[in-house]
């Protein structure tokens, strides 16, 4: 498969080039795995090890598996300013296993080794996987660390849970090298420029919908699915307008945002976004189904004893801006369904209903049941096409919001090439 980057920065092989970077940590000796589904997929792949990575895995084994000689030592290469040189002709950067130290010292922009210095010449994407024992990972610190460097545009995976040294076991395990690789190529396929010119509107977060002056009904809608879809869309190179209720998250540096609290706010809007003929609508916001049908205009007072709440439905916003447009013409729309079955055919007949009720060209359904998909770092989707066809999309919600951003550009390709052969 040939990787449509920019011709500037492809490597030999015509695929990205990548940095690997390789910490000291027990997990070190996984790298070499990956290190191996790199090269044979014709990656060109440089490793980086520190100092303290090599005392886990030897520089000979690096070397026969890159075909490269390994720099690992800042003074190493100086006539070539390789910290340089490295770090802006990589076209991708995975640290893998990256620990606690290593993460700390990149949150603060500290370049105390060479690894560290590629890293902040770096303008590409960079892949972070951690591998550390589950208090480690679980410090308020290595949060804060880890939540500073996703902000920043750093992909951090999450560790599997699993055995770690000696009799322990929990969260911190490095996730199999398979995987770490399944998340690269959702990185390749996210800067392709797919969807260079194009200007993609996304809702995100949760609508609230207020009963009286300080108290709403909402719901558990952190924002992140939505931001992830935002970022995928701006690595895409898209032009990104994204609609946002409530979040847990900031949006992502680039995209023009649209401030709403309540679902008639973000119907408007969108509505009103519609009218500048966008090419592709991705709805990911969590929009309340209803409202209170009375809104006191003063506090309502806990000596006022039992209330009775009646509710009334909002607007369908997805299906209203479907009624907009003809099905099959820009702008493609794809909603999103959450639902509470865990039955993998309940899910797909649930999101067929939706899709068909509400006219839009795709739906993405997920499991929220027991409330785990909210606020987590991963997801798992169907997406489901007019067609009847269902894709499963599993792991971080970054790489969902990859997949369902590649498959947005190749429908309006199709959408594009239909129109022209209509003109001829």
């Amino acid at each position: 498969m040939v990787w449509l980057l920019q011709a500037s920065r492809l490597s030999r092989t015509n695929l990205p080039r990548v940095i690997l970077g390789v910490c000291g940590g027990i997990a070190a000796y996984k790298s070499v795995e990956l290190l191996r589904l790199l090269t044979r997929a014709g990656h060109e792949v440089s490793v980086v090890p520190t100092l303290n990575a090599l005392r886990f895995v030897g520089q000979p084994t690096f070397e026969a598996l890159s075909g490269k000689s390994i720099k690992a030592n800042l003074w190493d290469g100086g006539a070539d300013v390789t910290h340089v040189a490295e770090g802006i002709g990589a076209d991708l950067i995975v640290i893998a296993p990256a620990t606690a130290d290593f993460m700390a010292r990149a949150t603060h922009g500290l370049a105390s080794d060479l690894l560290s210095n590629i890293l902040l010449t770096a303008t590409c994407p960079v892949v972070l996987a951690p591998a550390m024992h589950t208090q480690m990972w679980e410090h308020p610190a290595t949060r804060a660390n880890v939540e500073s460097l996703r902000n920043r545009g750093y992909i951090v995976l999450e560790p599997d849970t699993g055995p770690l040294t000696g009799t322990d076991s929990g969260k911190g395990r490095l996730p199999a090298p398979q995987e770490i690789f399944d998340a690269l190529q959702a990185q390749f396929h996210a800067n392709t420029g797919a969807l260079a010119a194009r200007h993609i509107v996304i809702s995100a977060g949760g609508t609230q919908e207020d009963w009286d002056p300080v108290r709403y009904i909402g719901n558990r809608s952190s924002g992140k699915q939505g931001v992830a879809l935002a970022r995928a869309a701006l690595a895409a190179g898209a032009r990104v307008t994204l609609v946002v209720g409530h979040m847990d998250i900031d949006p992502p540096a680039g995209a023009e945002v649209i401030q709403t609290k309540s679902s008639a706010e973000m119907h408007k809007a969108l509505t009103g976004l519609m009218d500048g003929q966008p090419d592709g609508v991705i709805m990911a916001a969590a929009v309340a189904d209803f409202r209170p049908a009375q809104q006191s205009a003063a506090k309502i007072k806990k000596a006022d004893r039992y209330q009775n709440l009646e509710l009334e439905p909002t607007i369908d916003i997805l299906t209203d801006i479907c009624r907009q447009r003809v099905l099959g013409t820009k702008p493609i729309i794809i909603g999103f369904a959450a639902e509470t079955s865990g039955i993998r055919e309940d899910l797909i007949a649930l999101g067929s209903a939706k899709l068909a009720a509400k006219g839009a060209d795709a739906i993405v359904v997920n499991n929220v049941s027991n409330g785990e998909i909210f606020g987590s770092e991963n997801t798992e989707v169907l997406l489901i096409e007019v067609d009847q066809t269902v894709a499963p999309i599993l792991g971080s919600k970054l790489n969902v919001g990859h997949a369902v951003v590649h498959r947005l550009a190749q429908l309006l390709d199709q959408v594009d090439s239909m129109s022209r052969k209509i003109k001829i």
